[in-house]
C-alpha cells in the first residue's frame, strides 16, 4: 500500500527553523503521512526543533536535496560526499530514513555536452562507497532523473536504472518525477513499469507544477503505470506555491502557480488519493 508525502515547498519558498516547523504542521493538519524536507543547508538545519514538530504533527518525514555547485558530484565528487555525510547526521537526528532527489550532481550545473563515460563511472564509484555508508546508517538513497534544462547525466529512468545496476545496492532506488517525465520520456506507462524492480518513490507533479491534474500530464497513463509494476511505495505531492531565488534560477520557475498552498495541498492529496483508489493501488 502506497503511503502519502509532500514537498515543503508545497507550503513555503526556503527551510527555516520558523517556516520548516510550519510546512510539517501543515503537512500533519492536512492529512498526509509525511513530509519530504529539502536538507539543502545541512550546516544551518534545526534538528531538534524538527524533530519535536514532527512528533508534535504525527507524521513521518523524507529527505531530499540537490548538490551544491560547487559539489558536482562528477567534478568534485570528495565535496560531494562530505555534504551528503553532513546530510545523513542531521537525517539520523530526526528519524529520518530516507533521501532522495539529485544526489549525484548538481541541478543547473550543464556542461554544453552528454555525460562521459567517466563522469557516470564517477558517480557510480562515490554514490556506491556512499550507498554502503547509507546501508549501515539504515538510510535508504532514491536518485531523481530530471529534465534536459536541468541536467545533462540523468534525464530518463532507464538512465538511472542503469547506474543502479552498476552500483549493484539494494539500498539505492529510483526517484520519478511526473514533471520531468512529461519532458523526457516516451510516455508514462512503459517507462514506469519498466522501472518497477527499483521504483519506490515518485513525485507527482503537474506540467506546470501547480495544481495536479490540471495541466498536460497524462494521468491514467501514470496510474495504470504504478498499478500495473505493483507500486507500493511513496506517492509525494510536489507543487510550489513560493519561490525563493535558489529555486527560482534552478528550476527556471518565474511566475506563481495556479493556487495558493491551501489548495494545492488539500486537493492533491485528495486527487493522489482518488487515484490510487480508482487503479486500485491501495
Amino acid at each position: 500500500m502506497p503511503t502519502y508525502g509532500a514537498h515543503a515547498f508545497v507550503w513555503i519558498g526556503d527551510w527555516t527553523t520558523e517556516s520548516g516547523n510550519h510546512a510539517i504542521a501543515e503537512a500533519g493538519r492536512v492529512g498526509f503521512d509525511f513530509i519530504e524536507i529539502p536538507l539543502l543547508k545541512p550546516d544551518t538545519f534545526d534538528a531538534k526543533s524538527h524533530r519535536a514538530a514532527l512528533k508534535a504533527a504525527g507524521i513521518g518525514s523524507t529527505c531530499s536535496l540537490v548538490l551544491p555547485r560547487d559539489a558536482h558530484m562528477p567534478h568534485q565528487p570528495e565535496k560531494a560526499k562530505r555534504f551528503l555525510r553532513a546530510v545523513f547526521d542531521q537525517m539520523e537526528q530526526i528519524d529520518c530514513n530516507y533521501l532522495g532527489g539529485c544526489i549525484g550532481y548538481s541541478l543547473g550545473t550543464l556542461t554544453g555536452a552528454p555525460p562521459t563515460e567517466q563522469e557516470l563511472q564517477v558517480i557510480i564509484d562515490n554514490l556506491g562507497e556512499l550507498t554502503e555508508e547509507a546501508k549501515r546508517r539504515g538510510i535508504m538513497l532514491a536518485l531523481e532523473a530530471c529534465n534536459r534544462y536541468e541536467t545533462y547525466l540523468y534525464n530518463t529512468l532507464d538512465s538511472v536504472k542503469q547506474t543502479i545496476r552498476a552500483i549493484g545496492t539494494d539500498n539505492l532506488k529510483i526517484h520519478a518525477d511526473t514533471y520531468h517525465m512529461n519532458i523526457e520520456e516516451e510516455g508514462f506507462y512503459t517507462p514506469l513499469v519498466q522501472a518497477a524492480d527499483v521504483l519506490d518513490y515518485i513525485h507527482m507533479s503537474e506540467s506546470h507544477r501547480g495544481l495536479v491534474g490540471t495541466g498536460t500530464v497524462i494521468w491514467d497513463q501514470v496510474w495504470r503505470g504504478l498499478a500495473d509494476g505493483g507500486f507500493t511505495g511513496k506517492l509525494v505531492l510536489e507543487s510550489f506555491a513560493a519561490i525563493n531565488p535558489d529555486l527560482a534560477a534552478a528550476t527556471c520557475l518565474w511566475r506563481p502557480p495556479n493556487q495558493g498552498p491551501e489548495v494545492l495541498a488539500s486537493e492533491g492529496l485528495a486527487f493522489l488519493k482518488a487515484g490510487a483508489t480508482q487503479y486500485r493501488l491501495n
